[in-house]
């Protein structure tokens, strides 16, 4: 097989052809490599390889897993692989190598999964653009100017560019999704606590960030839950099961929903025109598929929400840095921290304990209202992105923090609502602009609803297919 018939398999196509003795799981491994080595040195996608121990483990014995042989790649933040680095993006931590496998990469392992590197990510994660001092940023393969998102930039920059068909990646306030819908992919932002994140799992403790991946084909991103998502002991936080394997839902008929679709956005403003013309020709096709499509907004007061969450996640940040600057053995110095992981520190401690409970009480009411609405409907649409993806510096660690937040959000104004209530909701690149980068819709469903997201992905896949589309870089 050639190197260029590698890129054009999916995930589960690529263990089909290992199941058939077709090719070996080395013979992947070595296409992954050379296409790393290829185009990496553009990307700036993958910023730790481990290319002897990948092909060692591809000679070796593999699970039985749907994705036997097939290469992965695991995200730079938070996520310990046993004898990797682990920077999270920062200088301060930058030194970390971790001494077991997270409970999620055993699963991934077990799934089949070759790992063979780390992908870029911002500092924490804290921002929508994978741009971080420490690390260099992550650039677009449809278009190497322009960001390719974040917090997992690295892995969708990788996938969008046939690296390797599907690669782990997270979501905190849109993280997944974000990417997924710069590079063109599939990204499911997961019910919260679905995969697994302990034992170690302190910096989860608000619940809004999940991990799953970012794909090109919706089976993919369906095989891999199935694969990983299944209760973890002593999780204080089991989601409800699944009815059947998702791998089932996906060719099933979603059946007639109801549908809301909305660009509100909190600032109130309009978005860009081409990505209000896409999410209008979305809920025209969506009607035509026979659901019933129905315009509505999510109607909360925005600024109560945001003001909740930023206590929230303000505290949570400055507990997580007591538990680095513990492990560390020392505070950071002022070089070790970007202007805006600085102010999210300082702001956090300056907050009282008072002020983070009633940013958890205020959430939880306003989470109720946002719940609400899926008592009504079956899955909310609107946008990823209020903008398309800006070019690289606009959105830069190097931009005064208030700037930096004004700015992020009148590019990122639709994803944190359901990392804050824990429902899932799921990018699908649909369509691209004239200067022909991807546009992403973003279809949330109730919580715990996985399966309806996945049948409704299943049929917009075969009404707009998007496997064929190819990035800049690519070949």
């Amino acid at each position: 097989m050639s190197f260029a018939e590698y890129a054009d398999y999916d995930g589960l196509g690529l263990a089909e052809l290992v199941k058939k003795g077709d090719v070996t799981p080395l013979e992947l491994m070595d296409a992954a490599i050379e296409r790393t080595e290829r185009h990496n040195g553009t990307l700036n996608a993958i910023v730790h390889t481990a290319y002897d121990e990948a092909r060692e483990a591809a000679k070796g014995k593999l699970p039985d897993g749907p994705f036997k042989g097939v290469p992965f790649l695991i995200k730079d933040l938070g996520t310990e692989v046993k004898g990797w680095p682990r920077t999270s993006g920062s200088k301060f931590v930058s030194n970390v190598v971790d001494d077991h496998d997270s409970r999620l990469v055993s699963r991934f392992r077990e799934a089949g999964t070759v790992l063979f590197g780390k992908t870029n990510t911002p500092e924490y994660g804290i921002t929508g653009t994978t741009e971080s001092r420490l690390l260099g940023p992550c650039r677009n393969p449809w278009n190497p100017n322009h960001i390719s998102g974040g917090s997992s930039g690295g892995a969708a920059s990788a996938v969008g560019a046939g690296i390797l068909p599907l690669a782990h990646a997270s979501d905190g306030l849109g993280s997944i999704r974000i990417p997924a819908a710069c590079c063109g992919l599939v990204g499911m932002k997961i019910t919260r606590d679905r995969n697994p994140q302990g034992p170690g799992d302190f910096d989860r403790a608000i619940g809004f960030s999940v991990d799953h991946v970012v794909s090109r084909t919706v089976r993919d991103s369906a095989a891999m839950l199935d694969a990983t998502g299944y209760p973890e002991p002593a999780s204080p936080y089991a989601p409800p099961p699944k009815e059947r394997p998702y791998m089932e839902e996906i060719t099933k008929s979603s059946g007639k929903l109801k549908i809301a679709w909305s660009s509100e956005t909190p600032a109130g403003k309009p978005i860009d025109p081409e990505i209000q013309s896409a999410l209008e020709k979305t809920a025209e096709l969506l009607g035509k598929l026979g659901h019933e499509v129905i315009p509505r907004g999510l109607g909360v007061d925005y600024r109560t929400l945001y003001r909740a969450q930023g206590a929230v996640s303000g505290s949570n940040f400055a507990a997580g840095m007591m538990r680095r600057i513990e492990v560390m053995g020392r505070e950071p110095e002022e070089h070790e921290l970007e202007p805006l992981t600085w102010a999210g520190f300082r702001n956090g401690n300056n907050l009282t304990g008072a002020q983070a409970m009633w940013g958890w009480q205020q959430l939880r009411l306003m989470n109720r209202q946002i719940l609400a609405i899926f008592e009504e409907v079956d899955v909310y649409l609107s946008p990823v992105m209020g903008k398309l993806p800006p070019e690289i510096g606009f959105l830069g660690p190097d931009q005064e923090p208030r700037e930096l937040n004004k700015r992020q959000g009148q590019v990122f104004p639709f994803t944190p609502p359901f990392n804050f209530t824990g429902q899932p909701s799921l990018s699908l690149p649909l369509w691209q602009s004239e200067s022909g980068l991807p546009i992403g819709m973003m279809f949330t469903g109730r919580y715990a609803d996985e399966a309806t997201l996945f049948r409704l992905a299943a049929q917009l896949e075969k009404e707009l297919p998007w496997a064929a589309r190819k990035p800049a870089v690519w070949n």
